[in-house]
């Protein structure tokens, strides 16, 4: 059998096929309900988050209302023995007592500790400390003509701070220096 002939065959097995094929059921009603049925809006779901920020900022705000409206539980505080010293500037005048003890111990450990460092580290330190010295005397000075100054006041302080930080610094650095074992 040649090609031709098969062809003419299911040709013919084709038109013997029925053209229509009827539905198992209606599906007409159901297609129409879906149709008729109105479409969901898109806004819909931008309402429904919308009403879930505002019931969340609501109820936030509620508890935080709940917890600031209780009284405050005192606590009882200890006040410690304190003594205030008034404080005085100027030339005349002195720092407290334990301002000098502690210089006095600063002052004797940057000695013990500047025989440690090299020659040149020790210049540069001294020199440091020379500069910080001779600012407070100026400072000093300049509160011997104006004692209410309050930006000298404040100088005077931040640079007796400074040069003992500088003290502290030096010892240790000695310290760590002195503690390395890979040198």
């Amino acid at each position: 059998m040649n090609e031709i002939e098969r062809d003419d065959q299911l040709i013919a097995a084709a038109g013997g096929l029925s053209t229509e094929i009827s539905p198992e059921r209606d599906l007409w009603p159901e297609i129409a309900e879906v149709i008729a049925k109105p479409a969901r809006s898109r806004w819909m779901p931008m309402l429904a988050q919308a009403a879930a920020v505002v019931l969340l900022i609501g109820a936030s705000s509620g508890v935080t209302y709940l917890a600031v409206k209780e009284e405050p539980q005192l606590v009882p505080v200890v006040v410690q023995d304190l003594r205030f010293e008034r404080a005085a500037f100027g030339a005349e005048h002195t720092l407290g007592s334990v301002y000098r003890s502690a210089q006095g111990d600063y002052q004797s450990q940057l000695d013990r500790q500047l025989e440690r460092l090299s020659p040149e580290v020790r210049a540069e330190i001294e020199r440091n400390l020379t500069l910080i010295r001779d600012s407070i005397a100026e400072i000093n000075a300049a509160l011997k003509e104006n004692p209410d100054n309050a930006l000298l006041q404040d100088l005077l302080v931040n640079s007796y701070r400074e040069q003992h930080a500088l003290m502290r610094r030096v010892g240790s650095l000695t310290q760590r220096v002195m503690a390395r074992k890979d040198i």
